[in-house]
């Protein structure tokens, strides 16, 4: 019986301290698979360089030359993690029966790899890898990421918790996911869209060994905005009853300025006034701001534009 073809999709973004470290580990977890007959000789580990300005693709390229494991996809810019994961899915997908998506600096533990190969030959189309605690994040990601948990739920995302882009997908899963054409990647959100069987995997997060994390607090807040306004209108719907509740407030405003006049009690109204110039105009630029946000991903998404663009492609 032939074993399945798993393809590793390594995103790269100035990775050139961490590559070939990370290449030897998986080397050797791989060939450990391949011997154990858990996958095919014909696997593959395919590092997807998202445009990185340092030494990233040359060694990706040395790497393809001299093991016949690794493959390697250049996009021409720099689009981001998740259009990067895209991409490699996407090269992938039409010559493997299983992808697993990890990040090429390894702090997430790859001996969990042969457990969501189980859980694949079990049935399952689709393997969340789920975080066991949040150690290793600092006081600001750790706290943060639970209120943005939350903040999915709440507003109707169904992300699953702690869970993060190490995943497996059958090969019919992710042509279902190629399937979503939207400019405004947010896969952990599309992933629970799909319906197919799914299993959950947990593992440890190690501390990363070598470079520093590209991962900024400004990509983070990116990402989670993207999650939100892929999602849910629910701010856009904030903006109605916000502005509801503020109509009814400035009624009742008004009805006690109206006796006050009648009962001759008026006062100059200077303070009042300010306050309230101040509070309609944050207000206003508030709600202006927030459906500016999804008028922008409209404009976005009418453009059409490509995701990417490949400049250099070892598969054949």
């Amino acid at each position: 019986m032939e074993k399945d073809v798993l393809y590793l999709v390594l995103p790269c973004y100035n990775e050139e301290e961490t590559i070939e470290i990370s290449h030897r580990k998986l080397r050797s977890l791989m060939d450990s698979l391949v011997d154990r007959k858990i996958i095919s000789s014909e696997s593959k580990m395919l590092f997807v360089d998202d445009g990185s300005s340092d030494k990233t693709w040359s060694i990706i390229d040395k790497l393809h030359r001299t093991d016949d494991m690794v493959e390697g996809v250049k996009l021409a810019q720099n689009r981001g993690h998740q259009v990067a994961l895209y991409a490699g899915i996407e090269a992938a997908v039409e010559k493997a029966d299983a992808i697993i998506t990890i990040d090429v600096d390894l702090q997430q533990d790859i001996n969990a790899i042969p457990r969501f190969m189980a859980s694949y030959e079990k049935g399952s189309d689709i393997v969340f890898g789920i975080r066991n605690d949040r150690q290793t994040d600092g006081f600001f990601k750790k706290h943060t990421a639970l209120i943005y948990y939350k903040l999915m739920r709440m507003v109707g995302a169904g992300i699953v918790p702690n869970s993060a882009d190490y995943r497996l997908m059958s090969r019919r899963s992710a042509r279902a996911l190629l399937q979503y054409k939207e400019s405004n990647l947010f896969i952990r959100g599309l992933i629970t869209t799909l319906g197919f069987k799914t299993d959950k995997v947990y593992f440890d997060v190690h501390e990363r060994e070598q470079g520093s994390s590209k991962y900024t607090i400004h990509k983070m807040l990116k990402l989670a905005l993207d999650g939100i306004t892929s999602f849910s209108i629910f701010p856009i719907r904030c903006v109605l009853y916000l502005g509801l509740m503020v109509l009814l407030v400035s009624i009742c405003v008004m009805i006690h300025d109206f006796f006050d006049w009648y009962n001759g009690n008026t006062v100059d109204g200077w303070a009042s006034l300010e306050l309230s110039i101040w509070f309609f105009g944050g207000v206003q630029l508030v709600s202006i701001g927030i459906i500016g946000e999804y008028v922008g991903r409209i404009y976005m998404e009418s453009k059409r534009r490509p995701r990417y663009i490949i400049e250099e492609n070892t598969i054949k």
